[in-house]
Order: C-alpha cells, then structure tokens, then sequence
C-alpha cells in the first residue's frame, strides 16, 4: 500500500480570475449535492439573496439576483443578446480588449451597435457619452466595462450612469473584476444590470456568472432573447418558478461560491477585502518600481486589481523565459493584452496577502538575475 504524501502546494496565482482560493473553499467542494434536491435549492436561494445584500439592493427594493452557468463571458453576452430590444441599439463604451469583446458579442447577435472608443489608458468621459445619447435617439442601452482588466483602468460608472439615466437608457456594467472589492452605488448609479463572476473578488471558484438586474428591467426584456441557453429572463423565472436552474447546475461551483461568501463576510465585507487587495497592491508597486519595472497607468487611473507594467528594454529579457522562472518559484502572473504596448499584468486579487506579494517581488528579482537582465536599464 503506497504511503500518504502530502500534496504538493499549488502555485499562487497572481491573476485576475481564477484565482489561489482558500483552504475552505476548496474543502467545500469536496462533496456531491443533488441538482434538484431541496437542499441545494435552499443554498441557491441564500446565495442569491445573500449576493444581492452584497450590492446593496433587495427584493423589496426591486433587483433580482440571476445565476447563470459558464464563465463571465457568459453572464455578459447573457445581457446584452437577451436584454436590449430587437429594434434597439447598444452603445458600447470601450478601452479595453473586454469592452471590445461587448461590442463583438452584439454584432454577433445582431444588434445595431455604436462604439465610443477610447485609448488603453484613458478612462471614458461622462460628457462625451450625454453627447452620444443626445445625438441619437435610437440608443437604447449603454454597456461598459467597470475595471478593464487589460490593463487594470477604472472606469467612472458612476458618473456615466447618470448621464445614462437622465436621458432614461437602460445601463448595463460589466463589474467583473471589481465585484466584491469596489464599493458600487448600483441604485445611484442607474445601474440596470450588474454582471460578475464567482471565481474573481469573492474567491470562489468557475463555473458561473451572476447579474444583479432590476426586476422592472427584466420583465420588460420578454421576447427580446436571441439565445435559448442565454435568456435571462427565462432564467430568472425558472428560479422563482422552481428554485432551480434551467439546466445542469454548477453544484461544486455554487458549494465553493457559498463558502467564499461566508468567508468574505468574515472578513469584513467589501471594505475589508478592498483595504487587503489595495496594500497588496501598494506592495507590488512599491516594491516594482523599485527593481526598475515601470507600471503602465497613471496612478490616478489605475485600479488595485490588477497592474500592468511595460517589458524592460534590456537584450536578454523575454516574457516567456521570464514567466517560466516564475513559474518554477511558485508564481503564475498573467501575460499582456494591450494592443501597440508590450507589458504583463500581475493580478491583486484572490487569496493571497503582503507577504505573497513579497514572496513573488523576491521571485521576480531572482528570475531577472537568472536571465541576467535588468528592469533598470530600460
């Protein structure tokens, strides 16, 4: 009989989704639940009530908490394929590779599209979207990107949404990256549907979307659905009907998304979990910019979510050597997405804390040693 061994640690990941996940979220999956069992319902149920106390909102107040299998992605497209009305037009506001994913969601489904695009690292302005809206009337719906994880902008929702909302257009906020570690004013903000995503600042792990939508919002979406899969709408009713989900439900995912509540709860609520990504964050920079690495964004701009830094100009760096050493340390950062600027991002977020975040800036000294290059020098 072979001995116990331990399992070997996993690498942390400094990414923005999925991410290093707590010794008790793991252990939470770590059993069967029956998809139409009464007590798998009853969890679904705490957990879309207890997400819409975590935005702020309620029933009574008119929101609803909608689960949708799949990735973020899925959430989103859920949104903007079942929501906006047949004769609408989306306007989109982009300056991000996610933005730019909306607009591809909506042309894919057929919807008269607008773009407002901006540079990678410039944050939409509130006057050039009034602007947009009072140009042309057939503008229906507004999306946008809250933290635009391609470089870890913030993007002002808040005052865009009162644009929105003066002119009386739906809002729609893709808070993916954001959720649960940025404070969001949904009803101030004019929000009508807020998508995010259980592996990201929760901590859970992937396997679904969630949209926090206002309920007089959705019931107007009747018949507007391009997708059977993607019909929010349906969802929603399929939750009030039976509590349960239209199709085979993520029971691991949702095991694991309600231990992460509880935990985030524990720790203090959206305050506390921000206050820990921010110090990670000032320690990342601190300690980046000490070794030479220049970050992308003016601080004024950037997020404590994820951070982009620009490659060094030495000779002898190259990101997929310089990913692999850190790799073997036990660190995963995350490759660029800019389209004209080579940089990497290095995520704030999950379950991980300063002492990590020193550990991996220890890891990136020592790999730029081993390729025997520096980040000064650029």
């Amino acid at each position: 009989m072979q001995p116990d061994v331990p399992p070997a640690r996993d690498k942390l990941l400094f990414t923005p989704g999925p991410l290093t996940t707590s010794p008790g979220v793991k252990r939470a999956m770590l059993r069967d639940a029956g998809s139409w069992h009464f007590e798998f319902n009853d969890l679904v149920r705490g957990v879309r009530e207890r997400l819409l106390a975590l935005a702020g909102v309620s029933k009574e107040g008119g929101y609803e908490a909608v689960l949708m299998q799949g990735s973020g992605t899925f959430g989103v497209e859920a949104v903007v394929s079942s929501t906006v009305p047949r004769d609408g037009k989306l306007l989109a506001v982009v300056n991000g590779a996610y933005g730019e994913r909306i607009v591809q969601m909506a042309r894919t489904a057929g919807i008269a599209t607008e773009v407002l695009r901006y540079p990678e690292d410039t944050p939409p302005d509130a006057g050039d979207v009034a602007r947009a809206l009072d140009g042309d009337p057939a503008i229906s719906d507004v999306a946008i990107v809250h933290c635009e994880t391609t470089t870890g902008i913030l993007n002002p929702i808040g005052p865009i949404g009162c644009a929105v909302k003066e002119r009386g257009r739906r809002y729609v906020v893709d808070a993916m990256s954001s959720f649960g570690a940025v404070s969001i004013d949904i009803e101030r903000a004019g929000i009508d549907y807020l998508i995010s995503s259980a592996n990201k600042c929760v901590e859970g792990v992937p396997g679904f979307s969630f949209v926090i939508a206002r309920r007089e919002a959705l019931i107007e979406s009747e018949g507007r659905a391009r997708s059977l899969s993607l019909d929010l709408l349906a969802q929603w009713r399929g939750f009030e009907k039976s509590g349960q989900f239209r199709f085979t439900p993520p029971t691991h995912a949702i095991l694991a998304f309600d231990q992460a509540l509880r935990e985030l709860e524990d720790e203090g609520g959206i305050e506390a979990r921000g206050a820990r990504y921010r110090r990670n964050h000032e320690v990342l920079l601190d300690g980046m910019r000490a070794l030479g690495f220049r970050p992308y964004l003016r601080p004024d701009v950037q997020s404590y979510i994820i951070t982009s830094f620009h490659y060094p100009q030495h000779p002898k760096f190259h990101f997929d050597t310089f990913y692999r050493e850190l790799s073997d340390r036990g660190m995963i950062i995350y490759p660029g997405k800019l389209m004209d600027v080579d940089c990497f991002r290095i995520g704030n977020i999950g379950h991980i804390f300063e002492a990590d975040i020193r550990a991996l800036l220890t890891a990136v000294r020592e790999s730029m040693e081993e390729m025997e290059c520096s980040a000064v020098d650029g």
